[in-house]
């Protein structure tokens, strides 16, 4: 029975579940996305979160934690200095799953987990739709704008003023 079991053992020992995770977690940063069953996924999100969170502050301590979970000097580099970079802003939920379907073989859920910020499909339509604006205050910048356009509004309908008085004495004359 798994009576308060937090997390999926996946059906390994605890050496072999942490070796394959370490392994999956160097591939996804590697790669930036990959293919496994869905389980797996799940797992690995749970495994690979804090790391990447733990990347974003680039320390000795840091590097050293991340080193000890992951076990690959390259994929380390490749963490701190390129996906760090990327997700700086986000809050968390640095990884996404998307389930595919099952596996021919023997009916696996399987599922591609994927680096959020470096999914082109998804970017480029978020970043193509600007977000409305709201007008709840202004800048000083916009008023300083308008102030700049006001005047130059008032001109134009005084010249025209002035040009149709002009006409009107003109055909009084005649």
């Amino acid at each position: 029975m798994r009576h308060g079991k937090k997390f999926n053992h996946l059906g390994r020992k605890t050496a072999h579940r942490k070796a394959m995770l370490a392994n999956m977690a160097c591939s996804l940063i590697e790669h930036k996305r990959i293919n496994t069953t869905l389980a797996k996924a799940k797992a690995l999100k749970q495994f690979v979160e804090p790391i990447v969170t733990k990347s974003k502050e680039d320390t000795t301590h840091n590097r050293r934690i991340v080193f000890s979970k992951l076990r690959d000097k390259y994929a380390v580099t490749e963490l701190f200095r390129d996906v760090a970079v990327k997700v700086g802003d986000r809050p968390g939920g640095y990884t996404r799953i998307i389930k595919l379907g099952n596996r021919l073989g023997d009916n696996a859920d399987m599922a591609m987990i994927e680096l959020v910020d470096y999914n082109e499909t998804y970017n480029v339509a978020e970043s193509s739709t600007k977000k409305k604006s709201t007008r709840r205050g202004r800048n000083k910048k916009a008023s300083q704008d308008t102030a700049v356009e006001a005047p130059q509004a008032k001109e134009a309908p005084a010249a025209k003023d002035e040009a149709s008085e002009n006409e009107k004495p003109e055909t009084s004359q005649e």
